[in-house]
């Protein structure tokens, strides 16, 4: 369960990576429009953090990077890193990239056909538990950070409404989710204080006192990738210029010179917020906010308008998936589903998923019904065990005997997409009403099989055109003794 909730956080983390290399991109095209619009991009990278599923859509910006496996995923999902990777005999992924798939790839060990687990296995269960343990320590040390600087803000007094002095703190800022306040240092002039709190006041009004931590504790789900660091660092430095333009835009240009000096004054004190605290907030990147604030022009309406429909459709193309890729529909082959064979192929009997998946894609033999399989997997020699309830024996009959041709056509594929599966038996419930509740077994042998076609089977089953000549050359041999 951990390791299928890590393989899940790795796709969503790595199309979250395409979407903020994106956004990142599109920044740049964006230095002279209102930091609004760069903060308001980042959505689309929050939203890809959040949800696995989403829309579809021709227009995806995803759809350059798009991986094969999508069609088998379902509509809504990228799958990168396949759910199954840990059960494929030469596991890959596919990262949207050629070159970075290749090198991937080239990293993993293949299946070791005796053993009853994927090394693979073993290795994504190592790194589930290494995320588990960084995001725990990660959350923690904001907990704790956050306890340190609410203890901090005990002494602090009240100056009207919901701000607050204090004369533990250098520079202001927001603190609290259900009541936010507003916390002001000591000394601070009333010719800058309105400006401030104005600052404060619309992180308040665009909640982004909810928004910051909610972006950290997605942050701290995706710790491993550096674009989300990186992003969480730029949605930061967005959301305070688009403040501080707020506050310009509601003062006039008058007040840019001494808004920027106020800022430069406070930097230079004593830090305000403990180091690692991502739940308030407080001065950061001042260099870049004070050159903002001299530069910003208010736009004209028209400039904006435009700059807004290109922010929405590259909003729309980031948070859509692209459409699955249409795998032509294949017909049974000589009654054997080879797409759904080749698909649940697996180098172990002991993934009962995979197994019954193949098990689905054999044909049955007339009068039959599938009744579940057995799985031995304790130690060596592996073993399977096909359950059937037999309501007419019509087809499995030979002179008024159960006959094993109806079988050893199956077990052969079966040993071909099994790697080390050594025994395949099938378990037969009589519900004919002539010899009801009466039981016939029937098993077959790996070395037997292999023996009969004078080579390792598990050749065959390495694509389609080899399922399809594995299937002909039994056929043609229905007539020998097994």
């Amino acid at each position: 369960m951990i390791t299928g909730l890590f393989v899940t956080v790795l796709n969503m983390s790595i199309t979250a990576g395409y979407v903020a290399a994106a956004v990142i991109i599109t920044r740049l095209f964006l230095r002279r429009a209102p930091k609004i619009f760069s903060y308001l991009l980042w959505s689309a990278v929050l939203v890809r953090l959040v949800f696995p599923v989403t829309f579809t859509s021709g227009f995806s910006m995803l759809r350059l990077f798009q991986p094969h496996s999508q069609s088998q995923a379902g509509a809504g999902v990228m799958e990168f890193v396949p759910a199954d990777i840990g059960l494929q005999l030469r596991p890959a992924v596919d990262a949207g990239i050629g070159g970075i798939s290749r090198l991937i790839n080239s990293t993993f060990p293949e299946a070791a056909q005796t053993a009853s687990v994927n090394p693979l296995q073993l290795i994504l269960w190592t790194g589930s538990i290494i995320w588990m343990t960084g995001a725990a320590a990660l959350f923690l040390y904001s907990v704790v950070s956050y306890v340190r600087l609410i203890v901090k803000l005990r002494t602090a007094t009240l100056v009207r409404e919901n701000i607050f002095e204090s004369d533990q703190i250098a520079a202001p800022f927001v603190c609290g989710f259900i009541k936010p306040k507003i916390y002001i240092p000591i000394g601070m002039s009333r010719q800058e204080l309105p400006y401030i709190v104005l600052h404060e006041q619309t992180h308040i009004r665009r909640l982004d006192y909810l928004i910051k931590p909610f972006a950290f504790l997605l942050l701290i789900i995706h710790w491993f990738n550096p674009l989300m660091w990186l992003s969480y660092a730029l949605m930061s430095k967005d959301m305070e210029m688009s403040c501080d333009e707020a506050v310009v835009r509601k003062l006039g240009s008058g007040i840019k010179g001494s808004y920027s000096t106020s800022l430069l004054t406070l930097a230079t004190g004593k830090r305000g917020v403990p180091a690692g605290s991502p739940l308030a907030f407080g001065e950061g990147n001042v260099k870049s906010r004070i050159k903002n604030i001299l530069a910003y022009r208010q736009p004209s309406p028209w400039i904006t308008a435009i700059v807004f429909v290109a922010v929405t459709v590259i909003l729309a193309v980031c948070i859509v998936n692209p459409k699955p890729v249409a795998s032509p529909e294949q017909l049974p082959y000589k009654g054997y589903s080879v797409e759904q064979l080749l698909k649940n192929r697996t180098p172990y009997v002991g993934a009962a998923s995979k197994v019954g998946g193949l098990i689905g894609g054999l044909p049955v033999p007339e009068g039959l019904e599938p009744a579940g399989m057995e799985l031995q997997t304790v130690a060596p020699p592996y073993g399977l065990t096909i359950k059937l309830d037999m309501h007419d024996s019509a087809g499995v009959t030979q002179n008024g005997a159960i006959s094993g041709d109806a079988f050893y056509r199956n077990s052969i594929v079966l040993f071909s997409l099994i790697d080390n599966v050594d025994s395949i038996t099938y378990s037969l419930a009589d519900h004919t009403g002539q010899y009801d509740g009466a039981a016939y077994s029937l098993t077959f042998v790996r070395e037997r099989v292999n023996e009969l076609l004078g080579s390792d089977v598990r050749q065959y089953a390495g694509d389609e055109a080899g399922l399809h000549q594995l299937i002909d050359r039994i056929e043609g041999m229905l007539s020998a003794d097994y």
